[in-house]
Order: structure tokens, then C-alpha cells, then sequence
């Protein structure tokens, strides 16, 4: 079994993008396996915000759930324990980006908002936009109550991303960000993701709806090599 999780649409291209596993959090770990130093990681402070750093000189931790940029040897990424690590490439402008999406991020159409920075600030194309989303909570697993379904069913509209089962609600938050990603024109075969669920495989993953407060933390990291 892999101990990281490279998407197979970032092989072969500018970047080092991957995602990490319960065995590989350790900052330690994956610095060695990526080829980055310490000084050159940045990760924002997530607060299940829609707030977009783009990152250019400064490097002191903000408040946002989504980081992009240009700068080479820098490595960015962020923290999950059931929601999505998603990670973004503009392969012909050579931008990075990664994006921290749980309920409230999806209900706020982070992704949405990234993709179009990236195309207003970095002049990005959507057809040279490629995507990767991590393991994170599915359908089979993510019971919400139904406000959660409200507000993410006005951010994402109909789709298979949800269920009832015995009367409840259940999202797939990995498929309502694939709609929404493909609603800004991003072809489908530029998205990955994985089809792993983290509270599925918790022996595998860090799962906050498994673990509660024990739950440690996994994630998503992108770098554009020097």
C-alpha cells in the first residue's frame, strides 16, 4: 500500500503534488519525500473560510482556505480530516494552488472562487486548469443534517453527490466540487479524484466523524520545482 498519493494528472509535469496519509502527516516525513526545506512549506491558518491568499512575497500565516501561487520552490498545502485537500495547477502559466474544502467551503463555492482568481490574476485558461481531489468523507459515510443539504444543494444545484437513506441526508463532498469545478469549464478529464473515504479507511486516514478530537491530520501539497 502506497504511503503517498501521487494523482496520476500531475506525473510528468512542473510540479510536486500529493497527497498524504495517516503514516506520512508528519512534516518530517513527507519534507524528505518532496524534495522541499522547512522554510519553503507555507499553510494557511483554516478556519472554514472562502478567503484566497495569493501568496507573492509574503509568507506569515493568514486566515483563508485556499493558497495560490507562482513562486517556484515554494510548497504550499493544507490540513484535512474528512474534508477535501484539493490541488490545482495551471500547467502553461506554471501557478499552483491548493484548496482546504469541507461543508461550509463547498457551500461557499471556494473552488469556484480559486478557479477564477487564477484566471483573473494569473490569466489562467480553464482548459490548462488540472485538478486533483484527495480522500475525504463520501457519500456512503458523510450524514448532514438538513441545513448542510440546503446550503450546499443553492452553492451546487441537483446531482448524484447526494442521497437519502431511512429518511437522512447524505453528501458526497468530493462530487458536489466536481459539478461546481466543472460548472466554470474546466474539462473533465483534467479533474482526478480519489475514491477513497477517510472515515472508511480510518485506519488509513485521519477522520475527524471517526476519531472526534483525537483526530490528527492529513493533506494536500503542491510546489512548482526550482
Amino acid at each position: 500500500m502506497k504511503t503517498y498519493i501521487e494523482p496520476p494528472n500531475f506525473k510528468n509535469t512542473n510540479f510536486k503534488a500529493f497527497f498524504t496519509t495517516k503514516t506520512t502527516s508528519d512534516i518530517r516525513d513527507f519534507l524528505k519525500y518532496s524534495g522541499f526545506n522547512e522554510e519553503d512549506i507555507y499553510l494557511p491558518v483554516q478556519k472554514h473560510t472562502d478567503n484566497i491568499i495569493v501568496l507573492k512575497n509574503n509568507r506569515e500565516p493568514e486566515v483563508a482556505d485556499a493558497v495560490l501561487t507562482s513562486q517556484k520552490g515554494l510548497l504550499i498545502g493544507v490540513q484535512t480530516a474528512d474534508c477535501i485537500p484539493v490541488i490545482l495547477a495551471d500547467l502553461n502559466k506554471i501557478v499552483a494552488g491548493a484548496v482546504h474544502a469541507g461543508w461550509r467551503g463547498t457551500a461557499s463555492k471556494i473552488i469556484i472562487k480559486t478557479i477564477k482568481i487564477m484566471i483573473s490574476e494569473f490569466n489562467s485558461r480553464v482548459e490548462d486548469i488540472i485538478i486533483a481531489m484527495g480522500p475525504s468523507i463520501k457519500g456512503c459515510c458523510y450524514q448532514v443534517d438538513i441545513d448542510v443539504e440546503r446550503a450546499i444543494y443553492n452553492a451546487t444545484g441537483d446531482g448524484r453527490y447526494l442521497s437519502r437513506k431511512n429518511g437522512k441526508y447524505y453528501i458526497d463532498l468530493s462530487e458536489a466540487n466536481k459539478i461546481q469545478i466543472l460548472s466554470t469549464g474546466v474539462p473533465e478529464k483534467n479533474i482526478w479524484v480519489s475514491n477513497e473515504c477517510t472515515f472508511c479507511n480510518h485506519d488509513r486516514y485521519h477522520s475527524f466523524r471517526f476519531h472526534g478530537n483525537y483526530a490528527g491530520r492529513q493533506g494536500g501539497f503542491i510546489g512548482i520545482f526550482k
